[in-house]
């Protein structure tokens, strides 16, 4: 476990320097690969089922796993994490929020639960706080691919008092 998290420092270390985005997508995905790591057979399998399900549109089901993981080991970050995206997918932002704070609250770097919550922001008419979140988001990774972008958007909007 120590390794683990000295591993995802350097990787985070690293993803806040990076520029190009092959590399920061290498760098990203080696931090997946460690937030998905556990010794736990049956939530390896749980968690194979509930992102089986996500691929299928089976939102339904994926919550079910998702919730078992989160029952059964709640410090568990990438769990809360799945089960925020499959509500998503579902259409219900508000669980999907409360599920993002708990993957949050276990990894605050979690660049994809970030992103995740920034999208509920914007589309529920919240840009003030997308645009904390995208900031925050910038912290980790401020040469994020369109992450620029979406900040100047963000900020010339709420800029504009016509919009």
């Amino acid at each position: 476990m120590p390794d683990r998290l000295h591993q995802l420092d350097e990787l985070f270390q690293r993803l806040r320097t990076a520029t190009a985005p092959l590399e920061i997508e290498a760098l990203q995905q080696g931090i997946w690969q460690l937030w998905l790591e556990t010794d736990d057979v049956a939530l390896n399998k749980c968690m194979e089922s509930g992102m089986r399900a996500i691929a299928a549109e089976d939102y339904a089901r994926a919550i079910i796993d998702f919730t078992w993981i989160v029952d059964h080991n709640p410090a568990f970050p990438e769990g809360w994490n799945k089960r925020a995206t499959a509500y998503y997918l579902r259409g219900e932002y508000r669980a999907s929020l409360l599920d993002i704070s708990q993957t949050l609250r276990r990894e605050p770097r979690h660049f994809g639960a970030l992103s995740g919550k920034a999208t509920i922001q914007r589309l529920i008419g919240d840009d003030h706080g997308a645009l904390r979140t995208l900031r925050r988001l910038s912290r980790l990774c401020p040469h994020l691919p369109g992450l620029q972008a979406q900040l100047l958007d963000l900020q010339n909007r709420l800029d504009d008092p016509t919009s």
